[in-house]
Protein backbone atom coordinates (compact mmCIF):
# COMPACT_ATOMS: atom_id res chain seq x y z
CA UNK A 1 0.00 0.00 0.00
CA UNK A 2 1.00 3.54 -0.59
CA UNK A 3 -0.20 6.53 0.74
CA UNK A 4 -1.13 10.06 -1.42
CA UNK A 5 0.56 12.99 0.24
CA UNK A 6 -1.19 16.32 -1.42
CA UNK A 7 0.21 19.47 -0.54
CA UNK A 8 -2.10 22.78 -0.17
CA UNK A 9 -1.69 26.49 0.38
CA UNK A 10 -3.96 27.69 3.49
CA UNK A 11 -6.77 28.83 0.93
CA UNK A 12 -6.73 25.51 -0.95
CA UNK A 13 -4.47 26.28 -3.61
CA UNK A 14 -3.02 22.82 -4.64
CA UNK A 15 1.06 22.87 -4.74
CA UNK A 16 1.39 19.19 -5.46
CA UNK A 17 1.46 15.53 -4.49
CA UNK A 18 3.77 12.76 -3.56
CA UNK A 19 3.63 9.07 -3.36
CA UNK A 20 4.64 8.05 0.15
CA UNK A 21 6.15 3.99 0.21
CA UNK A 22 5.59 1.46 2.98
CA UNK A 23 9.02 1.38 5.09
CA UNK A 24 10.73 -0.97 7.88
CA UNK A 25 12.59 2.33 9.34
CA UNK A 26 16.37 1.41 10.53
CA UNK A 27 14.68 1.69 14.42
CA UNK A 28 12.00 -1.39 13.71
CA UNK A 29 9.03 0.74 13.33
CA UNK A 30 6.91 0.92 10.62
CA UNK A 31 5.07 3.23 8.33
CA UNK A 32 5.55 5.34 5.22
CA UNK A 33 7.84 7.54 3.67
CA UNK A 34 8.46 9.65 0.80
CA UNK A 35 11.05 12.72 -0.26
CA UNK A 36 11.34 14.95 -3.30
CA UNK A 37 11.13 18.77 -4.70
CA UNK A 38 8.34 21.08 -4.81
CA UNK A 39 8.03 24.29 -6.30
CA UNK A 40 6.28 27.43 -4.58
CA UNK A 41 5.63 30.89 -5.76
CA UNK A 42 8.41 30.38 -8.21
CA UNK A 43 11.32 28.35 -5.25
CA UNK A 44 12.29 25.22 -5.13
CA UNK A 45 12.22 23.17 -1.82
CA UNK A 46 13.40 19.85 -0.58
CA UNK A 47 10.62 18.11 1.01
CA UNK A 48 11.05 14.83 2.93
CA UNK A 49 7.60 13.59 4.50
CA UNK A 50 7.46 10.76 7.25
CA UNK A 51 4.80 8.71 8.82
CA UNK A 52 5.26 6.86 11.46
CA UNK A 53 3.00 3.84 13.11
CA UNK A 54 2.93 4.54 16.71
CA UNK A 55 3.89 1.80 18.73
CA UNK A 56 5.07 -0.46 15.38
CA UNK A 57 8.61 -0.61 17.34
CA UNK A 58 9.48 -4.04 18.77
CA UNK A 59 9.91 -4.22 22.11
CA UNK A 60 13.22 -5.47 23.48
CA UNK A 61 12.50 -8.82 24.33
CA UNK A 62 10.72 -9.27 20.90
CA UNK A 63 14.01 -8.15 19.03
CA UNK A 64 16.11 -11.19 20.75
Amino acid sequence: MNVIVEFKTDSGTPIGTMTAAAKDFKTGSKGFYTNGKLEIDGKRYQVQVQLVEIGSKPKEEEKN
